[in-house]
């Protein structure tokens, strides 16, 4: 079973900031707290554009 405690909790805030960033890139209103409402098509839509953006960032910075 998966743990929900961070293995970094500095990094809650910057994880956090991202995911406001990516929700509103991809048109969802993402509000501070439980988001409990959102459909599933959303919370994709959300954590598709992290992982986009992800590898995005991992390609610009490890082209040799």
């Amino acid at each position: 079973m998966a743990s929900r405690k961070a293995l970094v909790p500095e990094a809650r805030e910057g994880l956090n900031r991202f995911k406001m960033e990516a929700a509103s890139e991809v048109g969802v209103n993402l509000k501070q707290g439980y988001n409990g409402d959102l459909t599933a098509r959303q919370a994709g839509s959300i954590g598709g554009q992290m992982v986009k953006k992800m590898i995005q960032h991992y390609q610009m910075n490890n082209l040799k």
